[in-house]
């Protein structure tokens, strides 16, 4: 079984290939948020998890899901975790372990994968130009290839990961700030005169945050579920959503954006 979150497609893309390689089933974290969170692992089947980093930590709704999450007869199962930052992951897989020991889990191999960058919400961060997005495409495309192996084969002890200098930094002192004040939809905004009322932001917000108003337009629910990972904003076909002033002249990008 693998337990995965996406938000711009990152994570899909790994998970799906995981998938396919190792025949485990895929289960959306987002789906089932508001569910009860029990399984029962399968004789020789592994538990993973795919998430995108959020703040140098693991999402909050990743989080939440594990403080919930039951699976019966899992001791004794190789356990593993696979994360995806558009740069370093600092403390994360730390973090997710804290998590997974109050259930009794345990990871036994994880892995990091460096991919195009999405979050936009601070002045200073932008998407990745082109030639880096595709280099980025390139070399996740082999190092996953390498965790699939080590996945499919269950060998324990494998750390690939993508550090910084400042892990511990990073995750528990700028991670809490931006749980603590950057997990917000309140600056998010359209214009009503670009909205083609496509629908498109409602349905790529993992947490069905988007509900559209009287004229069809989108509108933010302020119920605390947004994960700020601008999933509304990056699929938005004509630019109509902007995160206050923090997003203008920006560029966008979601997995195989080109495709579409």
């Amino acid at each position: 079984m693998i337990f995965y979150l996406s938000c711009t497609g990152n994570t899909l893309w790994a998970a799906r290939q995981i998938s396919e390689a190792t025949g485990d089933d895929l289960y959306d974290i987002a789906a089932v948020a508001d569910k009860p969170c029990t399984y029962s692992v399968q004789e020789n089947e592994r538990i993973g998890f795919c998430f995108p980093v959020h703040g140098w930590r693991p999402p909050v709704l990743v989080r939440d899901f594990i403080r919930r999450l039951h699976i019966e007869h899992a001791g004794g199962h190789f356990c593993w975790a696979l994360c995806t930052a558009g740069d370093d992951i600092g403390e994360t897989i730390e973090l997710l372990e804290s998590d997974l020991r109050t259930i009794g889990l345990r990871v036994d191999s994880a892995f990091s994968l460096l991919m195009p960058e999405s979050y936009v919400g601070l002045p200073f961060m932008d998407v990745d130009k082109p030639e880096r997005e595709r280099q980025k495409k390139e070399q996740a495309q082999a190092d996953l290839q390498a965790a699939i192996h080590h996945i499919a084969s269950c060998h324990r002890g494998e750390r690939h990961l993508h550090l910084s200098h400042w892990p511990r930094t990073n995750s528990r002192f700028l991670g809490a700030i931006f749980v603590k004040w950057l997990l917000t939809d309140s600056p998010f905004r359209v214009d009503e005169n670009r909205c083609t009322r496509c629908g498109r932001c409602m349905k790529s917000c993992p947490v069905g945050n988007i509900k559209p108003g009287e004229s069809g337009t989108p509108e933010w629910q302020h119920n605390g579920r947004c994960l700020s990972c601008f999933a509304c904003y990056h699929h938005c076909p004509v630019r109509a959503i902007e995160y206050g002033r923090r997003t203008r002249g920006k560029g966008q990008y979601y997995f195989e954006k080109d495709h579409h």
